[in-house]
């Protein structure tokens, strides 16, 4: 059954360049393509918090007030880095006055979670089985 969340961000407190590291990018970006909707939920049960992960931006909410966004992750710019290795620059914007004392939490504990939904998608999309065909020799396709 599909779900309908709204969101609501009030005036930003504070906004900050980061970098955000090129494995955990990357996996949000998979993420985001393979489930072909408009955006993935990631619960962070260790921190009560959901990430929304869109085409834009990575939201937080908290989960006891799930309709205001406490944070975001916006403006990515995978377009400067030179290989698909290094880190890429983004935009933290906060909306509650301990926000930038979470992030280095919320980003561990974001990871954590993101690289468990990609290991199970990725199991799901390989076959249980495979089949091993052999090749005939020459004299056998010519008898």
């Amino acid at each position: 059954m599909a779900a309908f969340e709204q969101f609501e961000r009030g005036l930003p407190l504070g906004q900050e360049a980061r970098f955000l590291p090129a494995e955990l990018y990357n996996a949000t970006r998979l993420l985001f393509v393979h489930s072909h909707k408009s955006c993935v939920f990631v619960p962070i049960r260790s921190m009560q918090y959901m990430a929304v992960i869109d085409a834009e931006e990575i939201i937080f909410v908290n989960s006891h007030s799930r309709r205001f966004i406490e944070f975001s992750w916006q403006h990515f710019q995978p377009q400067t880095r030179e290989d698909l290795s290094q880190a890429v620059p983004y935009q933290f914007t906060y909306y509650i006055d301990s926000a930038p004392q979470m992030l280095a939490r919320a980003q561990m504990e974001f990871a954590k979670f993101v690289f468990q939904m990609t290991q199970r998608w990725q199991d799901k999309s390989l076959p249980d089985t495979a089949d091993v065909l052999g090749f005939t020799s020459t004299e056998e396709r010519s008898a």
